[in-house]
Formats: structure tokens, C-alpha cells, sequence
């Protein structure tokens, strides 16, 4: 007898259907599982006859054949145990059921019989309902990560044996519901605050800037000036999420298995630190089977480089396409990804070899260049704020005066988004100020002729590049907005040229 079961796979970040055909037969007893499958779903014949048997089934005698449809795209991974299972049950009849084709099933089994959690499930909600299925069967771990999908049953299941008795109508399992809105308001995980940072007020002024429109920014000081703990502070004044952004976030971290047993939704903006050793597969992505990289785990985030020129240079000089376009394109023998990768990069790094001011180091002048030349002008340019991190005055550490309050910063912050959001109604695809392109540069960001002229000046005597005016105009914008200012004016373009001065300063 044959039966059809519905499942899914993800393909990047996308899900897609497959169909498991089950057909039990005659002769010898035998499995037999086509369509591409990897050696995690080939081994799903031992676990799930293994989980019939204990769930108190009878193995199907005779030549069992389970293919998995579209044959030609490569299946991966253990999800596909718990719909090969029902469809092993349906088809020795076993069980009857006629809700086969209304509900999408995934789940690794145990060889108890109890379903385990699988990767990817938010990604597999959403296809479920925009291909018109009723429903959703996952493991119970995963169920309220599908449940933010709007108009779904999601039902959790525990083991084997309780799954085709809710199919088959024995019992009834209440659908999982998630509130979204109690969600967003749950506090901060980070206990950090700008008010800990004693000093530092034109670093954190600089900060505040590329929080509120989304720039990259460069931390350069000596060892001991708070950099990292500056950097590290930034995601507590960065706006919230809004839904789109948490599920696509959530997207990302489910398809690599990041999301903690029952968490629902990413939705606090990822902080991801990788360390100098990251290898360019791990910085972008990559592997035999392309697999999100931290440039795309820190989409809608913050990538924080520190030591910024002990990374590989090779490493850091991939990072150009995604820092321009927002997206990183992953080409293997096994296909072509595309993963999402809108991040804020935040670097640190020390002004020379032994950490001192170029006038105080004991560098040779050779030493510094090639130290400073592992990061090139190109990549340089395209971190809109290079920022100094001077050391800290003794009477500002042994102080009792706190700075200002993360709160209050991110208050500014979010209100300047907001001014951004209304400005780029009618242009989804820009997010924040650092996402404006070329050709709506001239639209949004406007000048006045003095401003122009400030701006040739500082051109011609800095030598900036074409792609250093745009950002900077970019972040004058930005200034503006954390003013009120419905224009840019030559005061939010001189301060936006001194975030652009410090690396001409080292660099030549």
C-alpha cells in the first residue's frame, strides 16, 4: 500500500515542500530510501524501525520503499524521521487517518520513540502557510517557534505513538499560541549600561551617531581605553526589533540551531563577537553544505571585530561585498546561497604594534605601516566613523559622577529611527541612513551651497574618495536627525568630516 505524507527541507534560509511516499510491498524485508538523501537521513531507516518497535508498532515485512520528492534537490539532516514513521504506519495500515494532506510533519526520532527537536522549523511554518496546509506537527521543543506564524496550528508532540493517535483523532492536542507583543516587551538580557563607562563622552557621542543610522564604526586607542567595553554596551541603545526584522533574524539562528529550547522569537538585535582566528567559512559561511556564517548570524545586529588587524587579511577583505550590499552570495560544488548579512560592523583596534600613540611608540615607522596595512583603504572606506579612544583622566575613573544612562540614549536613538522610518515610507528596502543608495543620496540628503562647499573643501585637502562622501553625507544626515533638523546643515557636516580625519591621520 502507498502513502504521502508532507513534509519540508530548507534550501538558505528558504524552506521548500517534500513529498515522503511510503510504499510497503512484497519480498524480502527491506528498506529502501531515494531521492537524494545524505547519510543523516539514510540512517533514519535504523532509528525509526528501532521507535516502531518501542512505540508498541510492527515493523512493515516486505520491501519498503520511501522516496522523498523533488528527488533531484539533496535532502539533509534527521528531520524527516518522524514523517517517514507515519507514513511506514499509514501505509502497513496501521493507522487511518485522511489528515495527511492538511498537516506538515517534521521531527528527528529517538529510538524510545520520543520526537526530538530539529533545526529549521520557523522557516518550514512559513512555507506550511503559504502553501495552504492547516497545520503543523513538530516536536514540542520547536512549537513555539512556529507559532509565531499567524493562522497556523502548530501542534507540539511529545513522542511517536502520540502523534499518529492525534492523526488518526484518539486524542486531541491543543494548538500552541505565542503572544507576540508580550514578546517584545520582555527587559534586556544584557546587564550593561553606559552609565558604568566613566569618560569616554565623544566616543559614546560617536556610538549614539552609528546607532541611529545604522553606520560601521572603527574604535581606535590604546590597550586599556575601554573599547571593548564601549563596543559591548552598544546593543543596549540600538532600537528594538520590529517583527519583519525578528523573523528574519529568527530564520537565521533556527536554520543553524542557535534558538534555546522553546524560545519563540529572536527579539533583541544579535551582538556577535567571533575571535581573530575566524576562518573566512566562519566568518561568511560556507562548508560542503553552505550554512550561515556571523555576518549573517548578526543580520539586523552588530559584528564586533576586535583586534581588528590580527584578523587574515584575506578574511576581512571578503567582507567588502556583504558591508556594501547587505547580502553574502556562497558558491559550492553543492549550489549557490544567498544569506542575508544587513550588520553594523564595530572594530577595535590599537594605533600601533605595542598598543601606543603613533608620537609614543617604540615602533619603527616600517613596523607601523605594515601593521596598519593589513587593513586596506577599501575596506576602510567603507566604516563611515573612525573614532579615537584617548585614555581615561584619573579624576574621571576615581569620580563619583555616572554617565548618561543607556535608557536615555537609546530614547534618542529610537526617536531618530523613527524620523527615518517616515522619511522612507515608500522605500522599504531602506532601512536606516546607512542603507540609502546612490541615486536617493541626492533625495534625502540634500545640500545647501555653503554645506557643499564645506564639503569640497574638506574633499580636496583630505583627499577623501567618492564612496567616503557619500558616507559622510550619510552620517550628517544622521546627525540631523538626532537634532530634530529636517536639514543638513554645514554644522551636522563638520562634525561628520571629524569621524572621517582620524585614519588619514595614521594611514598616510
Amino acid at each position: 500500500m502507498l502513502a504521502r505524507v508532507c513534509s519540508a527541507a530548507v534550501n538558505g534560509i528558504e524552506a521548500y515542500p517534500v513529498e515522503v511516499e511510503v510504499n510497503v510491498g512484497y519480498g524480502d524485508t527491506l528498506v529502501v530510501i531515494v531521492g537524494l538523501p545524505d547519510a543523516a537521513v539514510k540512517e533514519s531507516r535504523d532509528r525509526v524501525s528501532t521507535a516502531l518497535t518501542n512505540s508498541g508498532y510492527k515493523f512493515p515485512m516486505g520491501k519498503t520503499t520511501i522516496n522523498l520528492a523533488p528527488a533531484d534537490v539533496k535532502k539533509e539532516g534527521p528531520s524527516f524521521d518522524l514523517p517517514i514513521a507515519i507514513g511506514m504506519l499509514a501505509a502497513s495500515e496501521q493507522i487511518e487517518t485522511d489528515q495527511l494532506d492538511h498537516f506538515v510533519i517534521v521531527g528527528e526520532l529517538a529510538l524510545t520513540g520520543a520526537v526530538r527537536p530539529c533545526k529549521g522549523v520557523l522557516p518550514i511554518a512559513l512555507r506550511a502557510k503559504a502553501d495552504g496546509k492547516t497545520g503543523l506537527l513538530v516536536p514540542a521543543e520547536n512549537a513555539a517557534e512556529a507559532a509565531v506564524v499567524a493562522g497556523l496550528q502548530v501542534i507540539p508532540v511529545q513522542n511517536l505513538r502520540e502523534a499518529a493517535q492525534f492523526l488518526e483523532g484518539e486524542i486531541k492536542i491543543a494548538p500552541v499560541k505565542v503572544d507576540i507583543a508580550k514578546l517584545f516587551n520582555q527587559p534586556l538580557d544584557d546587564d550593561s549600561d553606559f552609565a558604568e563607562v566613566k569618560g569616554q563622552e565623544s566616543v559614546k557621542r560617536a556610538l549614539e551617531i552609528a546607532a541611529a543610522g545604522g553606520h560601521n564604526v572603527l574604535l581606535i586607542g590604546p590597550p586599556g581605553t575601554g573599547k571593548s567595553m564601549l563596543a559591548k554596551r552598544l546593543a543596549t541603545i540600538l532600537p528594538p526589533l520590529s517583527l519583519s526584522e525578528a523573523l528574519e533574524t529568527t530564520k537565521i539562528h533556527s536554520i543553524v540551531g542557535l534558538l534555546k529550547a522553546g524560545q519563540a522569537l529572536v527579539t533583541q538585535r544579535p551582538f556577535r563577537a567571533p575571535h581573530h582566528t575566524a576562518s573566512d567559512a566562519g566568518l561568511l559561511g560556507g562548508n560542503i553544505n553552505p550554512t550561515p556564517g556571523e555576518i549573517s548570524l548578526a543580520h539586523h545586529g552588530v559584528l564586533f571585530l576586535d583586534e581588528l588587524p590580527e584578523f587574515k587579511r584575506s578574511v576581512l577583505e571578503t567582507m567588502r561585498q556583504p558591508l556594501e550590499e547587505g547580502i553574502v552570495t556562497i558558491s559550492r560544488a553543492a549550489g549557490t546561497m544567498t544569506f542575508p548579512s544587513q550588520f553594523m560592523l564595530v572594530a577595535a583596534m590599537n594605533p600601533t604594534p605595542d598598543g601606543k600613540m603613533p608620537g609614543e611608540s617604540k615602533s619603527s615607522p616600517r613596523e607601523i605601516q605594515s601593521y596598519l596595512g593589513r587593513i586596506s583603504g577599501p575596506l576602510l572606506d567603507r566604516i563611515d566613523l573612525h573614532v579615537e579612544v584617548p585614555q581615561v583622566k584619573f579624576r574621571e575613573i576615581s569620580g563619583d559622577k555616572n554617565g548618561e544612562a543607556s535608557a536615555e540614549i537609546r530614547n534618542r536613538v529610537i526617536a531618530a529611527r523613527q524620523r527615518q522610518h517616515a522619511r522612507f515610507a515608500h522605500k522599504p528596502k531602506i532601512t536606516c541612513n546607512a542603507r540609502i543608495g546612490p541615486k536617493e543620496l541626492k533625495e534625502f540628503c540634500a545640500l545647501d551651497d555653503a554645506t557643499k562647499e564645506m564639503l569640497k573643501m574638506a574633499m580636496t585637502e583630505l583627499n577623501f574618495s567618492a564612496r567616503a562622501y557619500d558616507r559622510i553625507v550619510k552620517v550628517a544626515r544622521t546627525i540631523a536627525d538626532l537634532a530634530g533638523a529636517e536639514n543638513i546643515s554645514s554644522e551636522h557636516i563638520s562634525e561628520a568630516i571629524q569621524y572621517r580625519s582620524l585614519d588619514r591621520q595614521l594611514w598616510t
